[in-house]
């Protein structure tokens, strides 16, 4: 039990935070423990018309498929939120939280229209797309590995899938989260390659008391690799570049300076 509560603890905090509620939610509710009704978005059952359960605003968010398609789900959902909070948002979790927060209250208001009572499809898809716009130019992935495809293309075939699954309601349901993620990727990334800070990027930095409760500092931006993570987004560097830097290298003999031959 401690090797597995170990591992756990591995998984960055906003990414394990996602996948845990999307487990408990949705596992409870196939098991019968929790009816559905309870986990639903109403909002007359929030505001205090009819009761005032704020636990919905959660919830309305983790409430999955069954069968097979919820373990793709979980699994898609923990890829996507490790390779963001691993990348871009590496040792700036409380950034990543604090735009999560405003994605997932943008994803409600933007799905008042359609009188959506959940939301984990649009939430899904909203991560997808910031991820794969933030993806290397020419990645690729597999689609439920059935078929590889750019990354880019990935959130739309989700939509598609969405269509020919649950029909037009299905994929207009999911939308939304496509839309706020291309805003979301636009005003904090910006639109350049390589992501170098969007419009909104100041504001989407966490407050100072939600920094403090992850543990992070002003200088715990510094990312590892070939990627930074900044507060004005995401710059590829060449690993030539960052050797002209003077980054230390890890591999090869240092040989000294040497002689000319014939010197005494």
């Amino acid at each position: 039990m401690d090797a597995l509560v170990a591992e756990i603890k591995k998984i960055p905090p906003v990414t394990r935070f996602l996948s845990i509620s999307l487990i408990s939610v949705t596992g409870t509710v196939l098991m019968k423990l929790v009816s559905p009704y309870k986990v639903l978005f109403h909002h007359s059952l929030i505001s205090g018309a009819r009761g005032f359960e704020v636990w919905r605003l959660w919830s309305s968010f983790f409430l999955g498929s069954g069968g097979l398609s919820f373990i793709f789900e979980i699994i898609m959902l923990y890829r996507t939120g490790n390779e963001l909070e691993s990348g871009p948002y590496l040792r700036k979790s409380s950034d990543f939280a604090f735009q999560l927060v405003i994605a997932c209250a943008a994803i409600i208001v933007t799905s008042v229209p359609l009188s959506s009572t959940l939301f984990f499809r649009p939430l899904l898809l909203c991560l997808v797309y910031l991820s794969s716009q933030l993806a290397p130019p020419g990645a690729q992935t597999s689609l439920y590995g059935l078929i590889t495809i750019p990354v880019k293309y990935f959130p739309f075939a989700l939509l598609g899938m969405d269509l020919l699954s649950g029909g037009p309601r299905a994929a207009a349901l999911a939308l939304p989260g496509a839309v706020i993620g291309h805003l979301w990727w636009w005003g904090v990334f910006g639109s350049e390659p390589g992501g170098r800070g969007g419009t909104m990027a100041q504001y989407g930095r966490a407050p100072r008391w939600l920094a403090r409760w992850f543990g992070e500092t002003s200088e715990s931006g510094a990312n590892a690799g070939s990627v930074r993570a900044t507060g004005s987004g995401v710059h590829v560097v060449p690993p030539r570049a960052r050797a002209e830097e003077g980054a230390p290298t890890t591999h090869g003999h240092r040989w000294g300076p040497g002689q000319r031959l014939g010197n005494n």
